[in-house]
């Protein structure tokens, strides 16, 4: 849609995730952001597309949103916003949680601590874990939140 694209030319920081528009003419757009998402951003946005378009000509309902703070990660882009912060990646190759620690082009790295039995010896001892997950091969992931 070419008024969203002007938004987000003077918006850099913003980027779409999600547009849809119904046959009965309700628009639903989810934003995010490379800082998060406000309350000021979303009005930008809905200003920007109320404006070019005509309610005269068609009555449509317009609803401009943030991801949720529990909704699944999407693109490249929003685990780069989220290093620092622990995921929760459900991937091919297993489920992980952890601190993501890097992305790097097409892979982000997931670090944790675990508790393994000691290699001689009883007991158990605290191991700094590492995983490196494609994109591709995530199926879901999403930020833990701490209560």
């Amino acid at each position: 849609m070419a008024l969203l694209e002007k938004v987000f030319v003077e918006n850099p920081s913003l980027f779409l995730l999600d547009l849809l528009v119904t046959p009965d003419h309700q628009i639903r757009i989810v934003l995010d952001g490379d800082a998060g998402v406000n309350l000021q951003d979303c009005m930008k946005v809905s200003r920007a597309v109320e404006q070019g378009l005509d309610r005269e000509a068609e009555d449509f309902s317009l609803e401009v949103t943030s991801a949720g703070a529990t909704a699944p990660l999407q693109m490249a882009r929003q685990y780069a916003k989220n290093i620092g912060r622990k995921l929760s990646v459900r991937a091919v190759e297993g489920t992980f949680e952890g601190k993501l620690t890097a992305v790097d082009g097409d892979r982000i790295t997931l670090e944790w601590k675990a508790r393994e039995p000691k290699p001689v010896g009883k007991g158990k001892v605290t191991v700094q874990k590492k995983q490196e997950i494609a994109l591709s091969d995530i199926e879901e992931a999403k930020v833990v939140l701490k209560f």
